[in-house]
C-alpha cells in the first residue's frame, strides 16, 4: 500500500507551535501533535531554537508520502514572535522569504491553513499578548519557478494551500480505484464528463465557466479512466490538462506519469514535420531542456498554434480510438492544451476561452 503523507501547511504550522512551545516552556519536543481538522497528526520537529526573550524558530520537514510532490523534504521554517497584546489581533500570520503573496501583497496562506493555525495556537497564546507569525521557505522561491503559481496570482514563492491536511499518492497504482468510483458517480448525473489532469486543470476550468460538478481527476490514469467513462456509457469527454503532460496521448501514451514513459519532445518535433516546419525547427524542439522551453521555441519560429492545435486534435482521435478499442464504446472526445500560465495553446474545442 502507498504510504499517504501531509500538505504543506500541516508542516508550517508544526513548525510554528513547536517553536511556541519552546518560547513558552523551554520546550524541545522531537514530534508535536496538531489537529488536522478533524483528524490528528504527530509530525517530526527538525530543529527548535530560541533566538532571543520574546522569539524563536523551529523547522519541520515536508513529507508529502509517497505522492510525487516536488515538496518533498523541504525545509519549513516558523519564526514566532510574541508582543504586548494592545489592540492588536492574537495572531498575525506573515509571508517570509520563499512563501509567496497574492497581487494584493497578502500572504499565500489559504483558509484551511489558517484555520490549522487558529485551531492549534489561538488557545496557547498567552490573553495579553500577540504571536506573530513568519512562514519561510528557504527553497520556496527556486521551487515555485517550477509550478504555475505565478500564472494564479501567487508571486515570490509558494503557497500554503489545500482543503486537506492529508497529501494521498494520487499517482500510485492502488489509488486508481478510488478514481474509478468518482466516475462512476459522476457519470450517473453527468453523460458529458470534463477530465482535469493536474490541481491546475482545475483552475483553468474555473476560469473557462465549466461545470464544476461535472470534473473528473484523473492522475497519470487518463486511458484506463477513458474506457471506464465509456464503459459507462458516458456521451463525451472534454480533456483539459498542461500540454506537456496531455501530449503523450498523441503518441499512444495513455499513462502519463514520466516514470512509465516520457516522449513529448518526440511528438513535439513530428508535429513540427506535420505542419510543415523544416527539420532545424524539429531538431530545435528535440533540443530543448523541457516542454515550456520548446514551446517557447515554437513561438518563436511562429509555429506554436499550428503545432498544439494539430496535437489537440490528435490527442482527441487517439483517445476515441482508444475508447473504442477497449471498451467498444463511441465516445466524443476534445482537448485543450495549456501552458504553465493557464493560457490555451492548442484546442479541438467548440467554444472558446472568454476574453
Amino acid at each position: 500500500m502507498s504510504r499517504t503523507g501531509y500538505t504543506l501547511p500541516v508542516f508550517a504550522v508544526a513548525a510554528a507551535k513547536a517553536a511556541l512551545l519552546h518560547l513558552l516552556h523551554s520546550d524541545l519536543q522531537p514530534i508535536v501533535s496538531l489537529d488536522l481538522l478533524p483528524n490528528m497528526a504527530k509530525i517530526p520537529i527538525a530543529q527548535v531554537a530560541r533566538l532571543d526573550e520574546v522569539s524563536a524558530i523551529a523547522i519541520t520537514l515536508s513529507d508529502p508520502g509517497d505522492n510525487l510532490d516536488l515538496t518533498r523534504d523541504t525545509p519549513i521554517w516558523a519564526w514566532v514572535s510574541l508582543t504586548e497584546r494592545g489592540n492588536q489581533p492574537a495572531l498575525i500570520l506573515q509571508a517570509g522569504e520563499g512563501l509567496g503573496r497574492t497581487a494584493a501583497g497578502d500572504p499565500a496562506i489559504y483558509s484551511y491553513a489558517r484555520r490549522l493555525f487558529d485551531a492549534n495556537l489561538l488557545s496557547l497564546i498567552p490573553s495579553d499578548r500577540t504571536l506573530t507569525i513568519s512562514i519561510i521557505l528557504p527553497e520556496g522561491r527556486q521551487l515555485a519557478q517550477r509550478t504555475s503559481n505565478q500564472a494564479f496570482g501567487i508571486l515570490e514563492g509558494l503557497s500554503l494551500l489545500g482543503t486537506s491536511g492529508i497529501s494521498k499518492p494520487f499517482s500510485a497504482a492502488d489509488h486508481l480505484e478510488e478514481f474509478r468510483v468518482s466516475l462512476q458517480e459522476k457519470v450517473q448525473s453527468h453523460s458529458d464528463l470534463i477530465f482535469c489532469i493536474g490541481s491546475n486543470g482545475l483552475q483553468v476550468a474555473d476560469r473557462l465557466g465549466l461545470d464544476a460538478s461535472a470534473i473528473v481527476q484523473t492522475g497519470n490514469w487518463i486511458g484506463a479512466l477513458l474506457v471506464e467513462a465509456g464503459l459507462h456509457n458516458a456521451n463525451s469527454v472534454l480533456l483539459l490538462g498542461y500540454h506537456g503532460k496531455l501530449i503523450k496521448l498523441a503518441g499512444g501514451i495513455f499513462n502519463t506519469s514520466s516514470h512509465l514513459a516520457d516522449a513529448k519532445l518526440e511528438i513535439l518535433s513530428a508535429a513540427v514535420i506535420s505542419v510543415g516546419g523544416d527539420l532545424a525547427a524539429a531538431q530545435a524542439v528535440l533540443q530543448s531542456k523541457t516542454a515550456d522551453a520548446a514551446q517557447k521555441k515554437l513561438m518563436e519560429l511562429g509555429l506554436s498554434e499550428m503545432v498544439f492545435t494539430t496535437l489537440a486534435r490528435k490527442v482527441s482521435q487517439k483517445a476515441k480510438s482508444y475508447v473504442q478499442k477497449y471498451a467498444n464504446a463511441t465516445m466524443n472526445v476534445q482537448t485543450i492544451l495549456f501552458d504553465r500560465q493557464g493560457q490555451i495553446v492548442g484546442q479541438d474545442w467548440q467554444h472558446q476561452e472568454p476574453e
